[in-house]
């Protein structure tokens, strides 16, 4: 029964792809600061725990450190090797996700963190800049980046997410499905309190073929914005434990981006084994 549904959704997506003939990329919301610690060359490693320099509250959970994974996200209590994207209120680990996704660093760029500030607040950001996709692809690359902004002068544990893309050209590895960086099983965004019963929020787009690519001018992550004027940058604020910001629609805004992001609360749990390394 739910076919109809998903087929008007891909539509959606698809008929956003179709304006544009080439990758189309909005530059501006990455910023630079962020970038002082490296995490070596890898395919789904991850680094923890790292200490974000302040304190947080997410979701009860109060904490001062996490694991930057690899793969387009941060997690608390320990690291993520997983590659294949599913939705995120299946996951049973505290996750933030710029881009949940197969990157693969063995060749190109190197994801990279560090601490700075952002609009005069202190902040911990990992940062994945031209970035490529399983298995050693860099034919077409990635820039995104999370900030996570002390707020505590308005309560402690009080910070801000902050989700910024500069390019999205490729949605998928090749362990996922993928031909040429593209679906089956895309991209997701957001994040989650890893608990039962979840508290999450899946961006719009997330999990949808062609959603979240620059060549997607009506939903693509780079030519929308969330609780900002720039154009990439999407931000959710934490008070007092509770995530808020997620209720609103990305601007420009339209019924379509409301249909692509309940499907990316279905989830699922697709995987493909990669082939084992010497």
């Amino acid at each position: 029964m739910r076919r109809p549904f998903l087929h008007a959704i891909r539509a959606v997506a698809a008929a956003g792809m179709l304006l544009a003939t080439t990758q189309v990329a909005t530059a501006g919301a990455v910023v630079t600061g962020f970038e002082t610690n490296t995490l070596p060359a890898n395919d789904d490693g991850f680094v923890g725990p790292v200490g974000i320099g302040f304190t947080v509250n997410f979701f009860g959970l109060v904490d001062n450190q996490l694991w930057v994974n690899n793969n387009g996200n941060v997690t608390f209590g320990s690291g993520l090797s997983t590659f294949t994207p599913f939705g995120l209120g299946t996951v049973n680990l505290p996750q933030i996700a710029p881009f949940f996704a197969d990157v693969d660093t063995r060749v190109g760029n190197v994801t990279k963190y560090g601490t700075g500030s952002f609009d005069g607040h202190g902040a911990f950001g990992a940062t994945w800049r031209d970035v490529g996709y399983y298995d050693e692809h860099i034919d077409k690359l990635n820039t995104f980046q999370l900030l996570l902004v002390d707020r505590s002068d308005t309560g402690a544990g009080n910070f801000d997410i902050v989700f910024n893309y500069d390019k999205i050209q490729w949605e998928t590895g090749d362990a996922s499905g993928g031909i040429g960086g593209f679906g089956p099983i895309s991209a997701s965004a957001g994040y989650t309190n890893g608990q039962t019963p979840p508290t999450f929020f899946p961006l719009p787009g997330s999990l949808v073929p062609g959603a979240f690519l620059d060549s997607n001018l009506v939903t693509g992550l780079t030519h929308n914005h969330l609780n900002s004027d720039v154009n990439g940058r999407y931000i959710f604020s934490a008070r007092e434990g509770t995530v808020t910001g997620g209720e609103a629609v990305p601007e420009p805004a339209s019924m379509s981006l409301l249909a692509v992001g309940a499907f990316g609360m279905i989830g699922y749990r697709a995987r493909r084994r990669k082939p084992a390394t010497a």
